[in-house]
């Protein structure tokens, strides 16, 4: 019982893996605030970022659900 409490739920990989997808996400919201048309109504705010911030999304999906093979 004391073996399973002294484990973690993630693993060093899974920490950088939600770094990597916290950074897509801000670059998503970085690229829609940046689009010169009124409203955000351009190709950058209505395209672009929000498939940037889907895939941050998918990222940290993929890395709360990553289990490292045991070697």
């Amino acid at each position: 019982m004391s073996e399973n409490k002294n484990k973690l739920a993630f693993v060093k990989q899974n920490y950088y893996l939600m770094l990597a997808g916290l950074v897509v996400l801000m670059l998503g919201f970085i690229i829609m605030s940046m689009d010169s048309e009124p409203f955000g109504f351009g190709f950058w705010g209505l395209t672009l970022g929000p498939i940037v911030v889907f895939l941050g999304f998918l990222v940290q999906f993929f890395a709360i659900l990553y289990k490292p093979k045991k070697s």
